[in-house]
């Protein structure tokens, strides 16, 4: 039985279909709470939320509610590297080993920065057993990754670098700024547009975080059985744990592909940075051309983690991946349960999506790509 939710927030002139599919997940049970939001041109067109931040229902969604948002965050690791390589300071066509030597060995003086965004650097996971606490330890997370040999050949294949790329972009940047990736990310990009997401969270907002609601037993990640040893080493080395996000360890540390939090807000005011050419909030960030190098295809075919077809451009899935995409110079990328990114460079437009309730996928799900196609439809764009 349907139950009906306040939903906050506000959708412009003719996108009311786009809140209409919003409180339809929320009142058939889809979402327990969610944020989406989206931009026009950089301007916020669709800004909505609702339900409850906890599963006991105490605790109300309310607009300054954020959440962990898993593999959301990499779009913003991707991006921080890009407004680097913009500036000059970072070049995808170098080997790794120019801004990080100690990543040459085992075989891997060849490897270069692109293939650490577009997951065919062959380093999948660790190779040495680690434990969840090893992933706060970035000297540890990084050096093992430094000094182990890849998976495979890179640059064959593309396979899903779930937890690692973070550590591996983000060492890349640390190399070249002096800075972690987290506070690059806040001091040159969230904190000038007012972006509230973060890459380590202060304690200070852990009151304003929603509660994870992890998938169905039995349906999570590693859990379903058939694995092939790729597969067991990304999902059981360290083992998915959705309540560690519930930590303050978890939320403090620097974890960039998969400890983000934010809400749908943030999402989609950050990506108006790639959605309009550089320029947000009246600022310009980088260049347009910049911005497009996140379009330009790196590697395609079946991904050896996900075991599905993928299109990886520089930090970003393409359009005629795993998600249907009605404008071609359109990136995106989601989150373990179901968050969402869209940066549609055609129609200038983002989307946002970010919730608590979670599902069994790992980079997105119909909840946010239902209202993004409301979205479309009402812009005319499908």
């Amino acid at each position: 039985m349907s139950e009906v939710i306040e939903v906050e927030g506000f959708v412009a002139a003719g996108l009311e279909s786009v809140r209409a599919a919003f409180a339809a997940n929320l009142a058939n049970g889809e979402d327990v709470g969610a944020a989406f939001c989206a931009t026009k041109d950089g301007e916020v067109v669709v800004d909505l939320w609702g339900g409850w931040a906890d599963e006991a229902r105490t605790r109300p969604w309310v607009r300054e509610t954020i959440v962990n948002v898993y593999s959301t965050t990499k779009t913003m690791t991707a991006l921080t590297a890009l407004m680097i390589a913009d500036r000059g300071e970072l070049d995808f066509d170098a080997p790794v080993a120019r801004y990080w030597p100690e990543f040459a060995a085992a075989g891997k003086a060849d490897v270069k920065v692109r293939h650490l965004m577009s997951h065919s650097a062959g380093l999948s996971g660790w190779r040495e057993t680690i434990t969840k606490q090893d992933l706060y330890d970035w000297e540890k997370a990084t050096s093992l990754l430094a000094a182990q040999a890849p998976f495979w050949e890179p640059g064959t294949a593309p396979g899903y670098h779930a937890m690692t790329q973070g550590y591996l972009v983000g060492e890349v940047i640390r190399r070249i700024t002096g800075k972690t990736v987290g506070a690059v990310f806040r001091d040159e990009i969230a904190e000038p547009l007012g972006a509230d997401f973060h890459i380590g969270l202060p304690a200070s907002e852990d009151a304003r975080v929603a509660d994870l609601i992890p998938p169905p037993p039995g349906t999570a990640v590693g859990e379903a059985g058939g694995e092939t040893e790729l597969q067991a080493n990304m999902s059981h080395n360290p083992g998915v744990d959705v309540m560690e996000t519930r930590k303050r360890a978890w939320r403090g540390a620097e974890i960039p592909a998969a400890g983000g939090t934010g809400n749908a807000r943030s999402i989609a005011q950050v990506h108006a940075i790639l959605a309009n050419g550089g320029v947000a909030n009246g600022r310009r960030f980088m260049s347009e051309a910049g911005c497009r190098k996140a379009l330009e295809l790196q590697i395609e075919g079946d991904d050896l983690i996900l075991g599905r077809p993928v299109r990886y451009g520089m930090g970003f899935g393409l359009a005629g991946g795993m998600v249907p995409l009605p404008n071609r110079n359109s990136i995106f990328w989601g989150g373990y349960g179901g968050s969402l990114a869209i940066i549609d460079m055609d129609a200038r437009t983002t989307f946002g999506y970010a919730m608590n309730k979670m599902a069994p996928t790992t980079t997105g799900d119909m909840r946010a790509l239902g209202l993004a196609m409301a979205m479309w439809q009402a812009l005319g764009i499908v």
